[in-house]
């Protein structure tokens, strides 16, 4: 024991804090503060909705983006570029399509500079530990996604790291082989075979984190910061269906929506502000519709828990939360303690016909998304009826990113059509009043 706290930790991130320039040549912080410890010998999680800042505190631990405040330390020296003993695996498999399984194994190896013998040897014996043996010779192409996965984790493995970064390395996958490769890997670590001292991995998917992680950093949004630590203590293998596991998992809910609620409730507060500048995720009318329908049918009647909805769906964390802060936003159901429970509103809108409904969201639209409402009053005051799409993104990145005011943008168009609020041309980006009074 006295000889582990005398090793300096493998990771150390003080006060770090990252921005990037808007659109408006203004800053956008994504990172603000975060402090991070990592020791040899756990499995450390950071949990979050997208566009929390994980991937990005990821990249500054692998020396691929400096923070723009802050420290990030790596075995006690600041980290100035990739640090030795760190490496990555990605959501997208990136492997070079025209090498072999084998040769893209080998190439970290390639750049350490050691000989070719020894290079196959490694690596032979990292896609045999990964359970890809037979495959050597195979191109990415001729492989499932599953396998290609097991292949970027092969050549992030064979130069024997300190610390392995995972960013959201199974949700590319299908349910079934991302369940498969998570319950290999931990098999593999509580065996003591994988050649590594610690992971780091991002994940937005609760169950994920719960069922992987000795420890678990739940990120706050806008920017991202950390909201709490948790442990968990349960041994390996860990039994889903567990009540301690579900009680985990439904706690952790409750804590992501909690914050969903009061960021909910600041933005609708300051209604014709800062409101305007509420960065809208893509969600069809017709996801939210049918969302809508069966919280009001059975077995919810109005009322679900979060993670048992989330599991008949077959969504993820990501997808149930981002779906109920649209519904939260229109007033058409609230985020509770875990749970997402409609409205009266929500439920009237469930037992409408089409137009009636359209109707409804057509006013919610108007009274609670700000900027649908500024839309709107543009293209009754103007003559012509018309506004360009660019007046409005323009203002919108003013309190956001090009990416999220572009979607954003993506979003009010998508609603106000189903609403029959405006008509827009996609050709030439222009909103204008179909039947303008």
């Amino acid at each position: 024991m006295l000889e582990q706290s005398a090793a300096p930790n493998l990771i150390d991130i003080r006060s770090v804090c990252r921005s990037f320039p808007k659109g408006s040549g203004e800053n956008l912080l994504v990172l603000e503060n975060v402090d991070l410890t990592i020791r040899a010998g756990e499995i450390v999680g950071l949990l979050g909705r997208s566009g929390s800042g994980k991937s990005t505190l990821l990249r500054i631990i692998a020396g691929l983006v400096d923070p723009s405040s802050g420290e990030a330390v790596c075995r006690g020296k600041k980290i100035a570029g990739p640090p030795n003993g760190v490496a990555m695996v990605f959501q997208s498999f990136a492997l070079f399509p025209w090498l072999t399984v084998l040769q893209n194994v080998e190439l970290g190896l390639e750049a350490l500079g050691i000989d070719a013998a020894e290079r196959r040897t490694r690596a032979l014996a990292a896609i045999d530990l990964i359970g890809l043996d037979g495959f050597e010779s195979a191109y990415p192409k001729e492989l499932s996604g599953g396998m290609r996965q097991r292949v970027g984790f092969a050549r992030a493995l064979v130069v024997h790291p300190d610390l392995l970064l995972m960013d959201e390395p199974f949700s590319a996958l299908d349910v079934l082989t991302a369940e498969t490769l998570r319950t290999d890997l931990i098999d593999l670590w509580t065996e003591g075979r994988l050649p590594i001292k610690s992971v780091l991995m991002v994940t937005h998917n609760i169950e994920e984190a719960v069922l992987m992680c000795d420890r678990i950093l739940v990120f706050s949004s806008n920017p991202g910061r950390v909201a709490t630590e948790i442990k968990v203590d349960f041994p390996h293998p860990r039994n889903r269906l567990d009540p301690a596991f579900r009680q985990l998992v439904d706690s952790i809910y409750g804590r992501m929506t909690q914050r969903t609620e009061a960021k909910s409730t600041a933005a609708t507060e300051a209604h014709s502000g800062a409101g305007v500048g509420t960065a809208l995720g893509h969600v069809s009318s017709n996801e939210l519709s049918g969302l809508i329908e069966t919280l009001a049918g059975p077995p919810y009647s109005g009322h679900a828990d979060l993670p048992v909805l989330a599991g008949s769906l077959q969504m993820e964390t990501d997808e149930i939360l981002h779906l109920g802060e649209s519904l939260q936003l229109l007033r058409f159901a609230r985020l509770s303690e875990g749970d997402l429970v409609l409205t009266e509103a929500g439920l009237r809108f469930a037992n409408l016909e089409t137009d009636a409904r359209k109707k409804l969201f057509a006013e919610h639209l108007i009274n609670y998304v700000p900027v649908m409402g500024l839309i709107r009053r543009v293209l009754d005051e103007r003559p012509s009826h018309t506004a360009p799409a660019a007046r409005f993104r323009n203002e919108l990145e003013d309190y956001m990113s090009e990416d999220y005011a572009d979607e954003t943008l993506k979003t009010i168009v998508s609603w106000g059509r189903y609403a029959e609020l405006f008509a827009y041309d996609e050709q030439s980006e222009t909103f204008s009043l179909e039947n303008p009074h």
